[in-house]
């Protein structure tokens, strides 16, 4: 059993780190081997012993392409079905850009920030421009070094490909919040800044060896803190800083085609099997359990938000039930690769629950203008999932003394969970509104009143929708 602190490895979590801080045994012929942190020489020879699995490495690519779909075409079409139809364009054209600008931002000094050897707060720039990556392209490879180095069997082209897709989808899933508002050139500038700034380092702090709550013994799986509690609360800081769309509360701002949201959640849905499974970094048990409990979650949260809505409002809705099913995805996604299927089931229920709640009632007593429910579904349900990790991780999944062999969830474990959800809470909030103050000196946040009633499809793109 691996300890918190001596020896405290997830196999690749987020899925791959996840499982680094959460390997308590070598898998036997499993292509992902983490070696053990405790003995140091035996971390070198199984580095050294490794070789590419191409069972293993078939299975990361076809998680990377799944995440990929998560973000294009999945959250573009989730996000578009919402808003209404003079902004459908606009919104489309956030998700592609910021596929294509954290990939650039990624490459360049990203990848290094977070996975590079640095301290417990950020990497460093041993990486910058993917530098050493290429001459080893064909090789496994070790992330970390001494005593807490793991030892992956595949590619490391590979890894930071899946880990890219994980930086894409995050600051898209941001763009919830203060849709219908923003300019294109201060989307631009702060997705650059929020990923160098924010980002990088919290996945430094949670999935590299080397980071402060990795050591900890902090359990996240697939990105529970470094993507939706992240994500929710820089969504929510903006839409504060923004303010609310023009005619909010009164207007009519129904959503333009639902149909479209159907069918960018289900690719959600679908994509989150590489989000979740794709984590345990091999085609093996946890990935199997980890996709079980994906699917488990998600239904048992559309059910319970549809249920909730139709006994407080008298109908069920389509907006309800594709709302809810990606509320229980959120959920369960620090806790995949660490529970068993019932703790899914319950975990996705409190889920539809929490999130009906935050995207009804939360928002309109504090008076915020969350246009998406970005904060509501992501920031509250990522909390939900990351505390209820505590309560129910499975100890022979988790691997961490905290979780006694053969039980489940501990109050020590909670603790560690609440500290880093803090911390992430914390940190994204203060660092989010400082480069959101910086962005609007620069080039400005928000379009004039004018230019946010004629919609942005036409002010921004000088493009129309039909």
């Amino acid at each position: 059993m691996l300890t918190n602190k001596e020896t405290t490895m997830r196999p690749n979590s987020r899925g791959w780190l996840g499982m680094a801080a959460a390997a308590a045994v070598l898998l036997a012929g499993s292509a992902l081997a983490p070696a053990m942190a405790q003995d140091a020489p035996a971390a070198a020879e199984a580095a050294a012993e490794a070789t590419v699995n191409a069972g293993d490495t078939a299975w990361m690519l076809t998680s990377t392409a799944l995440v990929l779909m998560m973000t294009i075409p999945g959250l573009a079409l989730f996000y578009a079905g919402m808003v209404r139809k003079k902004n459908v364009l606009a919104t489309m054209m956030q998700s592609f850009s910021i596929t294509a600008i954290a990939t650039i931002v990624w490459m360049v000094i990203g990848y290094s920030l977070a996975f590079g050897e640095g301290g417990a707060y950020v990497g460093d720039l041993s990486k910058l421009l993917l530098r050493g990556v290429a001459e080893n392209w064909d090789k496994p490879f070790t992330l970390g070094s001494g005593d807490a180095a793991v030892a992956f069997t595949v590619p490391e082209t590979v890894f930071l490909m899946f880990q890219m897709t994980f930086a894409i989808i995050t600051p898209a899933l941001i763009t919830g919040a203060f849709a219908d508002r923003m300019k294109y050139s201060a989307m631009v500038l702060f997705t650059i800044l929020w990923l160098i700034i924010v980002y990088a380092p919290i996945a430094h702090w949670v999935w590299h060896p080397n980071g402060w709550l990795f050591a900890l013994g902090a359990l996240d799986f697939a990105g529970g803190t470094v993507v939706h509690i992240n994500a929710g609360v820089a969504g929510l800081v903006a839409a504060v800083v923004l303010g609310r769309r023009v005619g909010y509360g009164h207007d009519n701002m129904s959503p333009f085609n639902l149909a479209l949201a159907v069918i960018g959640a289900s690719l959600l849905w679908v994509g989150w099997f590489g989000f979740n499974a794709g984590s345990a970094g091999a085609a093996g048990a946890r990935a199997g359990m980890a996709m079980l409990v994906t699917q488990v979650a998600a239904a048992a949260a559309a059910l319970a938000w549809v249920f909730v809505e139709w006994a407080v409002k008298g109908k069920p809705s389509v907006l309800g039930a594709i709302s809810g099913a990606v509320a229980g995805l959120v959920a369960i996604t620090p806790a995949s690769g660490f529970v068993l299927p019932v703790p899914a089931l319950i975990i996705g229920v409190v889920a539809g629950l929490t999130g009906f709640w935050g995207a009804t009632a939360l928002k309109h007593w504090c008076g915020y203008d969350d246009s998406l429910d970005a904060f509501g579904v992501h920031g509250l349900c990522g909390i939900v999932g990351a505390l209820l990790t505590g309560v129910f991780a499975y100890g022979p999944l988790s691997a961490t003394t905290a979780l006694p062999e053969g039980t489940s969830g501990s109050m020590a474990q909670f603790i560690i969970q609440a500290e880093a959800t803090v911390a992430t809470f914390v940190y994204t909030a203060i660092a989010s509104w400082i480069l959101l103050k910086i962005v609007d000196v620069i080039v400005g946040l928000r379009v004039t009143e004018e230019e946010e009633r004629e919609g942005l499809d036409v002010t921004l793109h000088g493009e129309r929708l039909g």
